[in-house]
């Protein structure tokens, strides 16, 4: 390993006090296994006051101090750097009572969830690893430091974040810690809804995803109930390989990792069991499943405290992503006008990932591919697909002698009639129309 020089020096200056200072957590981990660090944090034998007399004069930022924690700002980044500490009982099953100063970095180590994240490494000591975190790490295998259970029982957070390990890195959960997990569920209901959310997110985003949301299902339906009745819920459809939730879960993998058009992908068919009915011949319809996913996905982003802006943008997804964009230019250039460019885009990704997660007619891709082709023409061609694009305005038809929503209904008419090419989009045709329109009107 190499360390950064600004935790390089971070470290010479305490140990010259003369206070032991490794390198900790997952810095530790990310660098043995090739991969570079976010971010760099230091444990110390040096108690908080010690500390501060060390790095007097530079900038700290110290609300963590009455746990022990200082962050050292550097010109090559900040530095969280904390006292040997063991952690006191969990009575909220999510942070310690107290935490108590130690002398040994084996001791802070023994606090950690997981053992690839509880080594330590010095310039000149090396690696300290009192838990087999290198042999973990080398074997992809997540693996609880002591009694599994016990640190679940501590921070039942760990539960999620242990999928999101195995979502990320590919790692296989050591059957005992696995089992612990799912002994320990029911504690997640202490959790933050915003934590939830964000460990959730971080597995979605994995690359990693689709194992593990196969392999950790009864956890994912614990945290997510309405996904539950997706298990196992036969198709018995020609378009559909396999189950609800295993299509889901499959499309999940096939798009873009970013958070909303996974989380759309992930809920895009959860409706689908509510919805479901068997014809004469035993074929499966899902006849009105977008709007009922709707549902239920807005209930699962009121709950996980979604931001307005994402939830609009997922329910969009999720409403739409079974609705047919058109075999037409004229049909692209109405949807690409409601919903804009980048939803458009959006949802041809979903598309796409619904397609292949079907796993039964891989030639539709290329429908969608020729699709993207022809947004790209049409978004070429500059044309009109929105009122600030038209060449009249709200003071045309004022002039014209409409007020009120009167003035929006006529942008629209007119807005919709170029988007069909049934007029020019200049000023004096536009008017032409807005006229003719308001004489028929008056002919009614």
């Amino acid at each position: 390993m190499r360390l950064p020089e600004h935790a390089a020096r971070a470290i010479a200056q305490l140990e010259a006090a003369g206070f032991e200072t490794w390198a900790v957590g997952g810095c530790v981990r990310d660098s043995l296994r090739g991969a570079e660090p976010h971010d760099w944090d230091l444990c110390t034998a040096a108690r908080p006051a010690q500390m501060q007399t060390v790095f007097a004069g530079e900038r700290v930022l110290e609300t963590g101090l009455r746990h022990g924690t200082l962050t050292l700002l550097t010109d090559g980044g900040p530095l969280e750097i904390t006292t040997f500490r063991a952690d006191g009982g969990y009575s909220d099953g999510r942070h310690p009572d107290g935490v108590r100063f130690v002398g040994r970095i084996e001791d802070d180590l023994a606090r950690r969830d997981f053992t690839v994240g509880a080594m330590a490494w010095h310039p000149e000591r090396g690696l300290c690893d009192p838990f087999g975190g290198r042999d973990d790490l080398q074997n992809g295998l997540l693996r609880a430091v002591g009694d599994p259970d016990a640190r679940f029982q501590e921070d039942a957070l760990r539960i999620l974040r242990a999928v999101r390990f195995a979502s990320k890195l590919g790692f296989t959960v050591e059957p005992e810690t696995a089992a612990a997990m799912r002994r320990q569920v029911a504690r997640l209901d202490c959790i933050a809804a915003e934590r939830v959310r964000e460990e959730l997110t971080g597995m979605l985003c994995g690359r990693f995803v689709q194992r593990a949301l196969m392999e950790f299902a009864d956890v994912i339906g614990y945290v997510l109930p309405e996904l539950t009745p997706m298990f196992g819920c036969n198709q018995q459809n020609p378009h559909h390989r396999y189950d609800v939730w295993e299509h889901s879960v499959r499309a999940t993998g096939q798009v873009p990792a970013e958070p909303v058009l996974r989380w759309s992908m992930l809920l895009h068919d959860c409706g689908k069991p509510a919805c479901k009915t068997v014809d004469e011949k035993g074929i499966g319809h899902f006849y009105g499943h977008p709007a009922v996913s709707r549902e239920l996905a807005e209930g699962i982003l009121t709950r996980l405290r979604f931001s307005n802006e994402d939830s609009a943008r997922i329910l969009l997804l999720v409403e739409q992503h079974d609705r047919p964009f058109g075999d037409t230019d004229k049909l692209l250039r109405r949807r690409l006008s409601r919903i804009g460019e980048a939803r458009f885009r959006d949802l041809l990704a979903i598309k796409k990932g619904d397609v292949v997660g079907q796993g039964t007619h891989p030639g539709d891709i290329a429908w969608l591919y020729d699709m993207e082709q022809r947004l790209n023409r049409v978004l070429a061609e500059d044309a009109c697909l929105s009122l600030r694009q038209l060449a009249v305005d709200g003071n045309d038809m004022g002039a014209l002698g409409l007020s009120g929503p009167a003035v929006g209904e006529m942008l629209q008419a007119l807005l919709d009639a170029v988007i069909d090419e049934q007029t020019d989009n200049t000023r004096e045709a536009l008017l032409a129309c807005a006229r003719a329109r308001m004489e028929e009107r008056h002919d009614e």
